[in-house]
């Protein structure tokens, strides 16, 4: 997995074997400065962009095949016991409302560099159906933490949020919620050029901007109704900028964009699943402890923890979900959920490219 962020590439291999799947190693690889930058580029209209994009995904399908023999030599994994990849690729565009999402990174490529089977382009189809093509987690979290008496939210922050309800009884929804750790990673890059906020220690020590903050919360996203699905067309630096006076301090404006996250997941939880006592978070943000405790407090009376509380890891969910819809499409199964995607029906993702 490798997602909005744009920090690096998840690798998680997963043992099925037993029916609910077992995380038995994982590796992450970040990516260089200058390979980010590239990625960031193509997120907008240039010069040569096909030809740019092309080579993009051919030094992403080397990158993916380094972290796949990583992981495998240090499981001590032949990579012909391993039955498939699922590799979700790097989003560059995401458009649904024009019927199309691109993610880079060669399968073909890496079929032939890894030597096994993969399963990329999971979004597509569920877009051709009429869906969002995301998020498609859900069914995933469905899957592996469902119970039949406690009322859970699931709520990933990568660098979009979204968020899955899964109610004991009735149906699981689910949609992105709004900018997750995307805003706060560019705000901090271009002010103090570092990837990210570590535990959220620079925004903690600023003071959110109340008119800042309510400018950005009328965006026409946060009113949408579900389903509905977000990347950096939608929230991005340009977007912040066209918000700002010039006089702010750049810590307050950080500790603005970290409590603009907090809002748009404390708002949908109580629009779409006021009923939920129990939230689990998992992907980088997880792991910000100013969002954490914010989150708590904004939340207070309903138990906030992260999915290591339920036996996974949130540092490698969402990867280990992808190894789940890559399984879901080898065995002809679907892996999107029209309630959440709003598709047509249900599709068996992806496309499979033979070792």
């Amino acid at each position: 997995m490798s997602g909005t962020s744009l920090d690096g590439i998840d690798a998680v291999l997963v043992d099925f074997s037993a029916g609910r799947g077992r995380l038995l190693h994982a590796v992450y690889h970040p990516y260089s400065p200058e390979l980010r930058q590239r990625l960031l580029l193509l997120h907008e209209p240039q010069a040569e962009e096909l030809h740019l994009a092309a080579l993009a995904g051919n030094e992403l399908a080397h990158r993916y095949a380094a972290a796949v023999a990583q992981l495998l030599q240090e499981a001590d994994i032949a990579p012909q016991r391993v039955a498939a990849i699922g590799c979700h690729g790097q989003t560059i565009r995401h458009r649904p409302e024009h019927s199309y999402t691109i993610q880079l990174g060669n399968p073909a490529l890496l079929a032939e560099l890894s030597g096994v089977a993969i399963v990329a382009d999971f979004r597509s189809r569920d877009i051709a159906a009429g869906g969002q093509g995301a998020p498609l987690v859900p069914a995933f979290h469905a899957a592996m933490f469902h119970h039949g008496e406690r009322h859970r939210v699931i709520v990933n922050v990568g660098g979009i949020a979204n968020l899955t309800n899964l109610p004991p009884e009735g149906e699981v929804t689910g949609f992105d919620c709004g900018p997750g750790n995307l805003l706060l990673d560019a705000w901090i890059g271009s002010r103090r050029g570092e990837t990210y906020d570590r535990d959220g220690s620079w925004a903690a020590g600023g003071t959110v901007i109340p008119g800042l903050l309510q400018a950005l919360l009328e965006h026409p996203f946060f009113h949408q109704a579900p389903p509905k699905s977000a990347g950096r067309e939608t929230f991005n630096p340009d977007w912040v900028a066209r918000h700002l006076k010039g006089s702010e301090s750049d810590r307050d404006v950080q500790a603005t964009l970290l409590q603009l996250t907090v809002e748009g997941i404390v708002g949908a939880i109580g629009r779409c699943c006021p009923l939920a006592r129990e939230v689990y978070l998992c992907g980088g943000g997880a792991r910000n402890k100013a969002l954490v405790a914010h989150l708590r407090h904004a939340l207070a009376g309903t138990h906030v923890a992260l999915t290591d509380e339920l036996g996974v890891d949130a540092d490698w969910l969402e990867a280990f979900a992808f190894a789940w819809l890559a399984r879901q499409t080898v065995n002809g199964k679907t892996g999107n959920l029209p309630a959440v995607t709003g598709a047509r029906h249900p599709c068996v993702l992806g496309a499979i490219h033979p070792a």
